[in-house]
């Protein structure tokens, strides 16, 4: 006799609703990842038909700031960065919490200090106009771009620990 309730029965839960930022990292992010992979595979397929994809290299390296930024936006917006439970989940929970609250903040401050880095390599090179070899792909609004992401999760992970602090 069968469960009512058997494992292939289930229908999946429903999706969760999800800001607008959360939707625009997604989107960017995807976007980035599929032009990377298209121009890798067309560059790809160009080698072994005898046509040569000039800057394909430096496409793709564009799209990595893309996924990156928008990727580290996206993981700290729905709260899905890797964690590790070993010693929390043995834990009481105003400890978990007092931890989380701690993480979060020690999590704002290197998201600061990368973004302060970063900016200061833009200080460094703002008069400099940096371009890639070959497709002359200006590198300031990336780093600009990169800026921007890193010092929005900085922001999100400070709300988050100022959040916790108020419960």
């Amino acid at each position: 006799m069968q469960n009512d309730l058997d494992a292939g029965d289930e229908s999946p839960p429903p999706p969760e609703k999800q800001s607008g930022a959360t939707r625009i990292a997604y989107l960017v992010g995807g976007t980035g990842l599929f032009v990377a992979m298209a121009t890798d595979a067309i560059a790809v397929l160009g080698r072994h038909t005898g046509f040569t994809l000039l800057g394909s290299i430096e496409v793709v390296q564009t799209c990595i700031v893309l996924i990156a930024s928008s990727a580290m936006i996206f993981a700290t917006l729905t709260g899905s960065h890797a964690a590790v439970h070993i010693l929390t989940e043995r834990l009481s929970p105003p400890a978990v919490q007092r931890l989380a609250r701690i993480a979060a903040a020690l999590s704002a401050v290197l998201f600061l200090i990368l973004a302060t880095g970063c900016l200061w390599l833009v200080a460094d090179m703002w008069n400099g106009h940096e371009r890639t070899e070959l497709l002359h792909i200006p590198i300031k609004p990336l780093r600009l771009l990169q800026i921007l992401a890193l010092a929005f999760v900085a922001l999100l992970f400070l709300r988050n620990a100022l959040r916790r602090s108020g419960r």
